[in-house]
C-alpha cells in the first residue's frame, strides 16, 4: 500500500507543487492538496505544510495562516499522534499555531537568504532523521528572511533533554560553529520537533534536494526516513 500525504496550500504557498512532485512522482506516494479553507484532511497518513509566503507574511510569517480553518483539523490530527511536517514557512506556521515551541525571527543580516547550506542531524532516532548516517552532513537549500530560530533558556533545556533538536547548521564535515550559522539561529538550530515527536519543523528545503537533475539528492534521506517510519507504524 502507498502512504497518503496531504500538502496544505495557503494563499501565498509556492513550494506545494515541489513537494507534490517529490512525493508523488519521485517517491510513488499518494498525494492530495489541502486548501487552507478545508477542514477534511481526507484520511491522510501525514500532513505537510510547505514553504512560501502564506498571506504574504503580513504581520509576521505564519501569523495569519494559523487562523485558517484547516489548522484546527491539523491540531486535532496532531493531538491524535498524526505526523505533521512544516518546511520553512510551514515551520513558521506551526510555531505560530503553538504546535512547536519557540519562534522564527528575522535573519540577523535583515536580508532574504537563498543558498545551499549544510545541516547535521542532532537526533537520529526520529521519524524524519532515522535514515541519516551518523557521520553525514546534508547539503540542503535555504530560502528565507525569517529563519532565525529562538526559544528561551528554559524551553531549550527541556528540548535538549527530550531530544527535540533535530538539525543544526554545520559545515560540510558536520562541524558546528557560529561561522556556519546562516541566520543567527540560537545554538545553530535548523529543525525541531514537539515533545511527542510527531510534529516537525525545519527551515531548509529537502524537497529542493531530492532530484538527480538538480545535482543533489541529500533531501531523499529525510523523505526515506519519513516513509519508512510511517509504513512501519501504519501498515505493520
Amino acid at each position: 500500500m502507498k502512504l497518503k500525504f496531504g500538502v496544505v496550500v495557503f494563499p501565498g504557498s509556492n513550494c506545494d507543487d515541489d513537494m507534490v512532485y517529490v512525493l508523488r512522482d519521485l517517491l510513488d506516494q499518494e498525494v492530495v492538496k489541502l486548501w487552507h479553507k478545508d477542514t477534511d484532511l481526507q484520511n491522510v497518513h501525514g500532513v505537510i505544510l510547505p514553504g512560501g509566503f502564506a498571506y504574504g507574511d503580513y504581520l509576521r510569517a505564519g501569523a495569519l495562516a494559523k487562523f485558517s480553518p484547516i489548522m484546527e483539523s491539523i491540531k486535532s490530527f496532531a493531538a491524535d499522534d498524526g505526523f505533521v511536517l512544516g518546511i520553512c514557512n510551514g515551520f513558521q506556521v506551526l510555531c505560530e499555531a503553538g504546535l512547536l515551541p519557540g519562534a522564527l525571527l528575522p535573519n540577523d543580516n535583515q536580508k532574504f537568504i537563498s543558498k545551499n547550506i549544510y545541516i547535521k542531524a542532532d537526533n537520529r532516532e526520529t521519524i524524519i532523521t532515522n535514515k541519516i548516517p551518523s557521520e553525514r552532513a546534508l547539503k540542503i537549500p535555504i530560502a528565507h528572511a525569517e529563519g532565525k530560530y529562538y526559544a528561551d533558556g528554559k524551553t531549550l533545556t527541556r528540548m535538549r533533554k527530550n531530544g527535540q533538536i533535530l538539525f543544526r547548521y554545520s559545515d560540510e564535515f558536520g562541524r558546528l560553529s557560529e561561522e556556519f550559522n546562516p541566520n543567527g539561529s540560537i545554538e545553530n538550530i535548523a529543525g525541531i520537533c514537539n515533545e511527542n515527536k510527531n510534529v516537525y519543523g525545519m527551515m531548509p528545503h529537502p524537497e529542493r534536494a531530492a532530484d538527480d537533475e538538480l545535482g543533489n539528492t541529500d533531501g531523499l534521506l529525510i523523505f526515506d526516513s519519513i516513509i519508512t517510519s510511517l509504513e512501519g507504524k501504519i501498515f505493520y
